[in-house]
């Protein structure tokens, strides 16, 4: 399904739909789309059982409360990245000293992981999304081990982070359900918003009129976010499985039958959004399908606006002449993760202006 009416009618019936098989078990090797959820694994689960995950992890990830709360963290996190990177020899890859980096603390925090694993946290995330099984299986069990023992600690020593809140939820959850549960989000988050960060930054660059326009009116930026996700949305699609026979927009699907459905042809439609390929910052983009739609829409949503925002503004604001430091065409896509962005993004300035409070919100 790539037009925008389809995508939005499969994503919105959950009652004809199912998502048993899999976000991107299509994409995935080392994900089959019959191969059986995981327990925890609520991005797989229908129905109350998905709805169980999603009340739970609520008060840490969708929250206004909690988004005030975590955005001075986002802050620090962005400008100590830009410190670094004002020590560094030019020109700098973006992508692996500044968007990685930054998405990996930020889930980090959120889950209260300790600086020292840290590291961990990148190695297993990159190991999943290459698909390596026998890399992911020696990268993620100490990872697995760590978040376990975490989880045991906030058992005496409550917090307000998403381990501390599905603990707090031990009496709906089994221990496995509670590991795997904090595992997907700390992994799932990592990868997808470095790369938006990446890809929004070269998408920015390409014409610097965009970014200057931004460094001019950072009112702009909430807006400049919501289209660089319409344009640039990084994810591979998402796959349904029919669980009736039905059918779409006059196409028949048998019970049974898998269902891929293209966020990035949704968000290109030109019969929703005119001249669909064109980097808009003025544009309405209230209906983009980049967060997904539904009762699966993705429940990070908040907080990867909160980072994409925060990345825009410091950028626009500390680093004023921050140029692409080779022609757009040399510029890479990766081929290795199904979330599209370079895969390198060399880039220099004239000069990193001090950190200092930014403006309010």
């Amino acid at each position: 399904m790539t037009r925008y009416a389809d995508v939005r009618e499969v994503l919105g019936d959950t009652g004809r739909f199912s998502v048993r098989a899999g976000m991107a078990g299509h994409i995935l090797a080392n994900t089959p789309p019959d191969a059986p959820a995981a327990p925890g694994d609520f991005s797989r689960m229908d129905g109350a059982d998905h709805v169980r995950f999603r009340r739970a992890l609520a008060p840490a990830m969708v929250t206004a409360k909690r988004m005030a709360a975590i955005r001075p963290v986002v802050r620090r996190i962005v400008d100590d990245a830009l410190d670094d990177l004002a020590t560094s020899a030019q020109p700098v890859d973006l992508h692996e000293r500044f968007a990685k980096p930054v998405s990996s603390a930020v889930m980090a925090e959120l889950l209260g992981v300790p600086a020292s694993e840290r590291k961990l946290l990148l190695h297993s995330a990159e190991a999943l999304f290459r698909g390596d099984a026998d890399d992911l299986e020696q990268a993620t069990a100490p990872l697995y081990a760590c978040v376990q023992e975490l989880i045991t600690r906030r058992r005496t020593a409550p917090a307000e982070d998403v381990l501390g809140v599905l603990v707090g939820h031990a009496g709906n959850f089994t221990d496995l359900e509670l590991l795997v549960a904090a595992i997907s989000v700390l992994l799932a988050g990592h990868d997808t918003v470095a790369s938006m960060i990446s890809h929004g930054a070269f998408a920015l660059l390409a014409d610097p009129s965009r970014f200057a326009l931004l460094r001019e009116d950072p009112a702009l930026i909430p807006g400049a976010v919501e289209e660089t996700v319409r344009l640039l949305g990084v994810g591979p699609g998402r796959m349904r499985v029919a669980v009736t026979d039905t059918e779409v927009a006059g196409t028949p699907i048998a019970a049974g039958d898998y269902v891929v459905v293209s966020i990035q042809g949704a968000n290109h439609d030109p019969a929703q959004f005119p001249d669909p390929g064109r980097l808009d910052i003025h544009r309405d983009h209230r209906r983009h399908l980049g967060w997904g739609f539904g009762p699966h829409r993705c429940v990070g949503q908040p907080l990867a606006q909160l980072e994409l925002t925060v990345v825009f503004e410091a950028l626009t604001r500390r680093i004023p002449s921050l140029r692409l430091a080779v022609p757009i065409e040399d510029i890479e896509l990766k081929t290795d993760t199904p979330n599209t962005s370079p895969a390198h993004l060399p880039v220099a300035w004239e000069e990193i202006r001090p950190g200092c409070p930014p403006p309010a919100p």
